[in-house]
């Protein structure tokens, strides 16, 4: 029977988890500050003025959210079936609907093409084991080999700081963190400033190894049993067996610095440069009480400007030309869009996408949907050890051993419903494929739908069975002439003449 940590085993366990954290703290919490739209990275002098600041203030041109959202809603799991069955396994009508996972799910896939990873850890619960979704900014876990190893030997969730007040005590900020490894799992309050990094922006400081002092008496420790440390990670791709996925912000990060720095010039020449300067000469300027010089005119849309000197003269400075602005914006979404194997039109850059047919809109989503399928298969292995994993908290020894089940995706490929019915109708005609086979590959078609749909179909051929009974003619009502035994009717005769 295996054994939990001692506290001074815990107290070397923490530090390196702590440390890890630290580490990959600064990465994260900078794609984070550009998601939520917190950088400009627009130069800001001294002498600004609050025109000046308004104007950087309004340069934000955040596109990273939508590289992500494009990517995450083409991508729904919608059931779990092991090999050579059509029925979903009952791991997932016992513990993923329970635990809310149809719509937590898009928060895992997020989150995993935010950052690189994302994290989901199962634990046993009441009635059924919990599912709980972890972003790395809460969830830090260690692997042997990062790239390649399953389960990790260790891993720390964090929760957030709150406040210690204790009698003849200064107060002080703490932090509930859990360690999870095989067996087991410790919770017990840390001091929350060797948790998070430090505001001075320094994230990757180290921490020293020596070890980390824990109270044995505020330890509390509960087993799982599970044998593997039960946290599954998702990684956004498995393109990088070097350092392992970065998620698809971070390369976007300097294409979103340019398009803040184009959007700030075009603002600042939208603002002072997009309209016409009016100039005059050959005119005495007048002057107040002080020898002030008084301007002569107010310019304005309503106003006229005259003068009675022979001498003056009038001219004006032409509007600057914002298309270079706009022109450069464009060209930096359609490197985005290249890059990302986004539609142009997604993006909606410019005259990019005009007046096409709908062979060439296919085209330009084909690129698109090739990525959202590649990210299914590096997802849809991390769900399948997850909805594992959570056969064996639920002691499923059937579905722990099953490696070769695999979950079901939604089709959200954008098509016409006729379309859909016109090739899936072909298929059953031509191809003799089941129709009930392709109920499935129905464009917003869930599971509930389809067993509704063999329910009304059950239905259906049963009252089909009735109406053939029905019809048919009642047992004993044959012709009486083909019983044995039964009155010969004579044929009629017909006479000549008649």
């Amino acid at each position: 029977m295996a054994e939990p940590m001692s506290a001074q085993e815990l107290g070397k366990v923490l530090p390196w988890l702590i440390a890890a954290r630290r580490a990959e703290s600064g990465r994260i919490t900078t794609i984070r500050e550009y998601l939520k739209d917190r950088v400009c990275d627009i130069y800001v002098p001294k002498s600004a003025t609050a025109e000046y600041k308004k104007l950087v203030d309004q340069a934000r041109f955040n596109i990273l959210p939508l590289l992500v959202s494009s990517v995450a809603q083409g991508l729904f799991i919608d059931g779990y079936r092991p090999a050579n069955t059509i029925d979903n396994s009952p791991v997932w009508d016992a513990v993923w609907q329970p635990n809310r996972m149809d719509a937590r799910q898009s928060g895992i896939f997020r989150t995993a093409l935010s950052y690189g990873y994302s994290y989901a850890v199962v634990l046993p619960g009441d009635p059924v084991p919990k599912i709980t979704p972890y972003s790395p900014r809460r969830l830090t876990a260690l692997y042997e080999d990062p790239v390649n190893d399953e389960w990790p030997e260790y891993a720390i969730t964090v929760g957030l700081p709150h406040a210690v007040i204790e009698e003849d005590q200064p107060a002080t900020m703490a932090v509930t963190v859990t360690v999870l490894d095989d067996n087991f799992q410790y919770t017990t309050d840390i001091p929350a400033g060797i948790v998070f990094p430090q505001p001075n922006g320094i994230y990757a400081d180290p921490l020293p190894m020596e070890g980390l002092a824990v109270d044995t008496g505020k330890v509390q420790v509960a087993e799982h049993g599970f044998g593997v440390c039960p946290v599954v990670r998702f990684l956004e791709s498995f393109d990088d067996l070097d350092d392992g996925p970065v998620g698809i912000v971070q390369p976007m990060i300097p294409a979103q610095r340019q398009l803040n720095q184009t959007t700030f010039g075009l603002l600042m020449t939208q603002q002072y440069e997009a309209f016409k300067q009016r100039w005059v000469t050959g005119m005495a300027i007048a002057e107040d009480d002080d020898g002030n010089p008084v301007e002569p005119w107010n310019a304005a849309v309503n106003r006229v400007w005259q003068s009675d000197s022979p001498d003056t003269k009038f001219g004006e400075f032409s509007q600057a030309d914002l298309g270079g602005y706009l022109d450069s914006r464009d060209k930096t979404l359609l490197y985005v869009s290249s890059a990302r194997q986004i539609p142009p039109h997604t993006l909606v850059v410019g005259n990019a996408v005009s007046n096409i047919s709908a062979e060439a809109l296919a085209a330009l989503q084909s690129g698109h949907q090739l990525d959202i399928g590649e990210h299914k298969t590096a997802f849809g292995e991390a769900a399948e050890q997850l909805l594992r994993l959570c056969g064996r908290a639920m002691d499923d020894t059937d579905t722990w051993q099953d490696t070769s089940a695999q979950v079901v995706w939604r089709d959200t490929t954008p098509r016409s419903l006729a379309q859909v019915a016109d090739a899936l109708g072909k298929l059953a005609q031509l191809l003799d494929v089941p129709p009930r086979a392709l109920w499935e590959r129905i464009p917003g078609v869930t599971e509930t739908d389809i067993k509704r749909w063999e329910m009304l179909a059950e239905d259906r051929d049963a009252l089909g069975d009735v109406s053939q009974l029905l019809a048919s003619t009642p047992p004993g009502a044959e012709d009486p002439a083909a019983e044995p035994g039964a009155p010969q009717v004579p044929e009629a005769v017909t006479v000549p003449g008649e």
